[in-house]
This record gives structure tokens, sequence and C-alpha cells, in this order.
């Protein structure tokens, strides 16, 4: 069987409208590797050309690029290319298959949930004083952008939004086991 270029193969579809978002959110958000890619060699131009390096481009490049490897995760759940170990789990009925997927979720959603909350308590942190005031954590370089606290709101709402992904999926297969067992 021969895949056109453009067909997705039924194993990779979303299984859902949040997936199906992510997958597609994930596809505009990968433009911006091209956009790192551009500032990088602009750096290096201004750097070894003209003498003149820039003080923001590091770190942006790091930003974005911590934030898309977050995110990535995400699209890698979503469109099911995750890393699972396969010497099983190919060789299973796919009903066996449907049980291993609970298991899975099951872990996914109990780790997921701790790692939000790990990730809430890092973001509160980097986002308030101790008092509660509003202060985002910066970086303590001579541009001292609020990435550090940025980053670490990425991480806890990619982590809330894989919990709900896991929590979704693991639906998912309650309903196909049981609409198996009905037949």
């Amino acid at each position: 069987m021969s895949v056109k270029q453009n067909e997705v193969p039924a194993d990779e579809q979303p299984r859902n409208l949040l997936d199906a978002a992510i997958i597609k959110l994930g596809n505009w958000l990968s433009l911006l590797f091209i956009f790192t890619v551009f500032i990088s060699f602009y750096e290096v131009v201004m750097r070894y050309i003209f003498n003149s390096p820039t003080i923001w481009v590091h770190e942006t490049a790091s930003f974005i690029g911590g934030s898309l490897f977050v995110i990535g995760g995400l699209y890698a759940f979503a469109s099911n290319k995750h890393v699972r170990v396969v010497l099983i789990y190919d060789i299973v009925s796919k009903r066996t298959r449907r049980y291993l997927n609970l298991v899975h979720h099951i872990f996914g959603i109990t780790f997921s949930s701790l790692m939000a909350y790990g990730a809430y308590t890092l973001a509160e942190s980097a986002w308030f004083s101790p008092v509660g005031e509003l202060r985002l954590n910066t970086s303590g370089s001579a541009w001292n952008p609020p990435f550090p606290a940025l980053l670490k709101a990425v991480i806890f709402i990619s982590f809330c939004i894989l919990t709900i992904q896991f929590l979704l999926h693991l639906i998912s297969e309650i309903k196909a086991l049981l609409e198996h067992s009905n037949v």
C-alpha cells in the first residue's frame, strides 16, 4: 500500500479535537525554527563581520527552542509519534494493545498531573514575589528578558494540556474496548 505525499497514515490521525488543534498549532509554531535560524545568522553576521554582537539573539533563540521542545511533546503524542517500546506492543493482538494503552494512559495521567503540579509551583515562584505581587523572573543578563518565567509558564500549560490529552485518549480506549465487548 503506498501512501500519498500529503496523506497521513491512519495511526497518526488525530483522535480528537484537542489533538487536531495541537497538530495544527504545532505545524504553525514549527515556523519559529526558521525565525531562530534567521536571527542566529544575523548574530553571526553582526558579531564576526561587523564586530557588533547582539545582546538579545542567544536568549531569544534559547527561549524559542526550549518552548518548541516542550510543545513538541504534545505534538508527538497528538500525532501518535511518541516513544513506545514496540518489542511487545507490535506482537500482541489489537485488543491487548488497547489494554496496554489503558495502562499507558493511566500512568501518563498520573505522571503528567504530578509534573503539572511541580511546574505550577515553579511557575508561581517565577511569576510572583513571596508577598504575591506580579514579578516575572528575568534572565539576569544585560538584556534581562522575562524568558525564564515565560518558559516555566509554557511548561506548566503544556503539562496541563498533556494531562487532558491522556484523559481523552483513556476515554477513547475505554469506549473502543466497550464497543468491541458488546459486539
